[in-house]
């Protein structure tokens, strides 16, 4: 009986209607028994837990009330796990109601059907917290996400395929998306508002308007996530470029924009496609993204009060693009290729609400006041700023050039050059960020070509004679004398992750190197990935002091001494060229002197009191120390309106 009543609880607890609730149960004779009200058997949460969010005419309703989303957009994976509740609490604060996130699958399956959601990749401890702290969550789980991450989000491996049509019906891409999405969705059903959970809503894909290679691919996503058991309201999200082809019927569409002239356009558009519906604006975007070589970007705090008063008046929902951006830490960072190839940096602060340390801002207080002035009851108070420390200089006290290092890996053996995707390492799956080195042996000198992507630098022997890259794609080998090795380090600076060109993304050497135009051949191929385990091959005993003239490239080793508690602080990295920081393990990302990011950040979470290690490495200058400062050179204090 005890069984029944289980069966029957559940039963009742899943489909909650008033009829299964008053009807009457016969027991195994026949004979009817009392009637019961179910209602007592289901949870509290979930007694008013039945319509969720939805489009009624011009407004969303959640239940039996009129809501309206104003929402912001943190990425938990560019956040330390450490800091995700200072965040949300802050963006609390600022009067929004609602989280939005993206979800991305090339960090929580790096290798076919191994999955990882632990540590900064939890993301049900996320959404977890933006409910205990009040906010609804909008999910966005791709599969491709843009969001300026490598391949949009997408996992390398897939590249393998010589013929992979990513976001497309190709069956290579749609079986790996269903392994995913069985996986993915196992974690986020029952986080849905009907089971009892924050998020009230799930977006299909991103942007696919503006990319448009397959009418089949957009019906094929909504219904892989009704299948797996998504029952909230179904978003789209596009640009200018886009709306008009992104819809998908009996799907929400909403839209991405910057400007007075974007919001009266896709308001227009908006409304000849899906008629009488709610609005919203999914991404008004704060601020934008930098890339190396270019200027750093800003926008105006008072211009961005003013569109976010403008698109509420218009009576659009809202969500903050970005809220807070965070960092590209590691090599996640992602890349533009129309005319030119462009890599973004390391630094993913958006010129946001809050910094990328998560630091207030002018558009912050402008905002607090403004959402504060809707809301029916008063703000909470914004949480005291992370305080940041300057630590004393950091000198490296040891050293390992790349080519002594070199004897402590197992090079791959091929006639011709792979690409990185194709390397036979990571059980299979390739090789997805970091830098790969070509070795071959050559007997004369003359003209080097090839296609690297995406940065090479070409030595022969050791001695470094210039770069391939997509503008220079031929070097001259001055004069040889004898069997001589030729070398290329190549670079991975971030796959593109907006655009057409997403299928043509391997990296490493693509295709022959030629000399005199005869194709080299017998490379040693060395798999620099820079992951944890990469380093544990070089034991204290394989590093020397730190030579007054350092062959390079090369890894430098010192000590960060952190006397007191640990504090957030940003390496500022003078006289070094261009290279990776790793402290205590953590990739802290790349830094180039082009700029414009000057410095590093160092999220104090990751710092123990006492020695950290620090581990450079630099591809071309070597520096004298590492300073460790309490503000970003060039950063966002130079730039609050």
């Amino acid at each position: 009986m005890l069984s029944l009543v289980f069966v029957l609880f559940l039963t009742a607890s899943a489909c909650p209607s008033p009829a299964a609730r008053s009807s009457s149960v016969s027991d195994a004779e026949g004979r009817l028994l009392p009637r019961l009200d179910w209602s007592t058997l289901i949870p509290p949460w979930l007694r008013h837990r039945r319509l969720g969010l939805q489009a009624k005419g011009q407004d969303f309703v959640l239940e039996d009330t009129t809501f309206r989303i104003f929402g912001g957009s943190i990425h938990y994976f560019r956040v330390p796990r450490a800091y995700w509740r200072d965040r949300l609490l802050k963006m609390k604060a600022c009067g929004l109601n609602t989280l939005t996130t993206y979800v991305p699958w090339n960090l929580h399956e790096p290798e076919r059907g191994k999955f990882d959601f632990s540590g900064n990749l939890d993301l049900e401890a996320f959404v977890l917290l933006a409910a205990e702290i009040g906010l609804w969550v909008i999910l966005r789980p791709g599969p491709y996400i843009c969001a300026e991450i490598d391949l949009g989000g997408l996992p390398s491996w897939l590249l393998q395929d010589p013929g992979m049509k990513l976001r497309t019906t190709y069956q290579g891409f749609t079986e790996a998306v269903d392994l995913y999405f069985d996986h993915l969705m196992s974690r986020v059903v029952p986080l849905q508002y009907k089971r009892g959970g924050p998020i009230i809503a799930v977006q299909v894909e991103n942007e696919y308007g503006s990319y448009n290679r397959d009418p089949a691919y957009m019906p094929y996503v909504k219904k892989a996530l009704e299948d797996r058991g998504i029952v909230e309201l179904l978003l789209t999200s596009d640009n200018k470029d886009g709306l008009q082809k992104g819809v998908v019927r009996g799907v929400l569409a909403t839209i991405n924009l910057q400007s007075q002239q974007e919001l009266q356009a896709l308001t227009t558009s908006l409304l000849n496609i899906q008629g009488n519906q709610p609005k919203m604006v999914m991404e008004y975007w704060t601020g934008w993204f930098d890339s190396w070589g270019s200027p750093h970007n800003i926008l105006d705090s008072s211009e961005v009060l003013e569109m976010v008063t403008a698109i509420t008046n218009a009576g659009f929902s809202i969500n903050l693009y970005m809220f807070h951006g965070g960092t590209n830490f590691g090599f996640i960072n992602g890349a533009m290729h129309f005319n030119e190839y462009k890599s973004d940096v390391t630094s993913y602060d958006y010129d946001a609400v809050l910094t990328e340390a998560g630091d207030y801002t002018a558009k912050y207080g402008k905002l607090h006041d403004f959402f504060g002035s809707l809301s029916d009851a008063p703000l909470s108070p914004p949480p005291d700023p992370l305080p940041k420390m300057a630590y004393e200089p950091m000198a490296p006290s040891f050293y390992l050039s790349l080519w002594d290092a070199l004897k402590y890996m197992e090079p791959i053996k091929s006639e011709k050059p792979i690409n990185m995707e194709n390397l036979p390492v990571n059980d299979g799956n390739g090789q997805a960020f970091g830098y790969t080195l070509y070795e071959t042996t050559i007997t004369s000198s003359g003209v080097l070509h090839g296609c690297v992507h995406d940065r090479g630098q070409v030595f022969v022997n050791t001695v470094s004679i210039g770069f391939l890259d997509y503008q220079t794609t031929e070097i001259v080998i001055p004069l040889i004398q004898g069997y001589t090795v030729l070398r290329i380090l190549v670079e991975n600076r971030g796959r593109v992750n907006y655009g057409s060109n997403i299928d043509d993304q391997r990296k490493g050497l693509i295709g022959n190197l030629y000399l005199n135009h005869s194709p080299l051949k017998n490379f040693r191929i060395y798999s620099l990935d820079m992951k944890k385990s990469f380093f544990q091959r070089f034991s204290t005993d394989k590093w020397t002091t730190v030579p007054e003239a350092p062959t390079l490239p090369a890894f430098f080793l010192g000590v960060l001494s952190v006397f007191s508690s640990p504090s957030d602080t940003f390496l500022k990295l003078e006289g070094w060229e261009k290279g990776v920081v790793f402290v205590n393990g953590q990739n802290l990302g790349r830094y180039w002197n082009i700029g414009p990011q000057q410095t590093l950040y160092l999220p104090g979470a990751w710092l123990n009191a006492g020695s950290n290690q620090v581990i450079v490495f630099e591809e071309s200058t070597a520096g004298p120390v590492v300073q460790p400062t309490d503000t970003p050179h060039l950063g966002r204090n130079q730039y609050i309106h």
